[in-house]
Formats: structure tokens, sequence, C-alpha cells
């Protein structure tokens, strides 16, 4: 067992800091889940099946502030596509039965996928394991503390752990807008959720951002 696990433990150790903030932005999740009336099993489940902090955040927001539960659904898709391309880039590190290998591409999170890269868009397998099953259970355990002790931490702004929603998703927005391209796609994607915010309903803005910055990009690959 020990001979298996120790090719997974560079991952595990390049990804522990990154996972401290994981773990906080988990139990902003569970806070704003139970809040948003999803009770205290479902937003385990949801962490457990579905495993991307974004979308899961996205979508308690809207139902937080009142949004469908449609809106809810897009936001969370939209927000998830960018493992499309993601999944793609990792799929020639896995190896195995196709079992094994969905399951490790589960793991493909942002974090994950970063510490797995080895240069020249090529990832390593063991790296990729190893960093994701920490980010898993760092999230997963913080969506527990968020559900169960939300009614003792309070509100997250108060201790400041609203901020790092927003924080985490600027540090994978400077990542990807190196090009002029995608830095035009981000910063349209931002001006119509700001037009979109005064009179739109909740959950409208940030599908209609993603929209357009999907858009702004599909278009200028073409």
């Amino acid at each position: 067992m020990e001979e298996r696990l120790r090719p997974l433990l560079p991952g595990a150790r390049a990804v522990a800091p990154l996972a401290v903030a994981v773990f906080l932005f988990a139990v902003t999740f569970g806070i704003l889940a139970r809040s948003a009336g999803m009770g205290w099993l479902a937003p385990l489940v949801f962490s457990v099946t579905t495993f991307a902090g974004s979308a899961q955040v996205a979508a308690a927001s809207v139902l937080d502030t009142a949004g469908g539960a449609s809106a809810a659904v897009v936001a969370a898709v939209l927000l998830n596509l960018r493992y499309l391309p993601i999944g793609l880039s990792i799929a020639p590190a896995l190896r195995g039965p196709m079992v094994r290998r969905v399951l490790e591409a589960q793991l493909a999170v942002d974090e994950a996928w970063a510490i797995a890269h080895v240069g020249n868009g090529r990832h390593d397998r063991d790296r990729l394991v190893g960093a994701g099953v920490i980010v898993f259970v760092a999230w997963v355990t913080g969506t527990g503390v968020g559900v169960v002790g939300g009614g003792v931490l309070g509100d997250p702004a108060a201790l400041g752990l609203d901020v790092l929603s927003p924080a985490l998703f600027l540090a994978l927005l400077i990542g990807q807008v190196r090009e002029a391209r995608a830095a035009g796609a981000a910063v349209l994607g931002a001006s119509i959720a700001l037009a979109c915010i005064p009179w739109a309903p909740a959950g409208v803005p940030i599908v209609a951002a993603s929209l357009v910055a999907l858009l702004g990009l599909t278009g200028g690959r073409r």
C-alpha cells in the first residue's frame, strides 16, 4: 500500500497550501447553502457528487437571492463548461480500465489540474490524483463544517470568508487573460453583469456574463 501511495505524495504536498483556501471556501458554501434553504444533507451530497466549488457557490448564491432553480442550474452548468477542455487535456495521462479513468477524471478540478501540469500541455496522472484527493477531502470537510456549524459561525461576511469566492475567481481569471482576446471577453462579461444587476432578476447577471464571455471567446477562435 505504501508503495502505491508514494507516487501521489508530490501532488498532495504541492496542493496543500491551496487546500486551506479550498477548505475555507467550502465552509462559506456550506453556510450559504444552509441559508438558501438546502438543509444539511443536500449540500453534502452536492459536494460529494458534483465537486465543483465555483459552480456550487454560484448555484447556492442564486437560490439565496431568491433566484429560480433554472437560473441556478444554468449558472452552474456555464461555470463548469471549462471542464470540457480540462478533461480533454488530462485524458492522455489517465490509464487503466474505463471505470478507473472516469473516477480519476472527477479529480481534475482547477487546483489539481494546475498541479498536475508538467509543461508543454502534458499532465502527470500521479500528481493529479494526489492533489485531487486532498482537494476533495478539503472541499467535502469544509462543506460539512459550514453546514453543521453555520449557526455558530454566523455570517461569512463577518468572518471575512465572503472575499474567498471573488478572490478565487480572480485568481482563476488572471491565469486565463494572458491574451487580448481572453481579456476582452472577461471585460465584456463583467460589463454585461454590471449592466444587468440594477434591473435583472437574481441569477440573470451571472448567466448573461457567462454567455457573453463564452460567445466572445468562441467568436475569437473562429
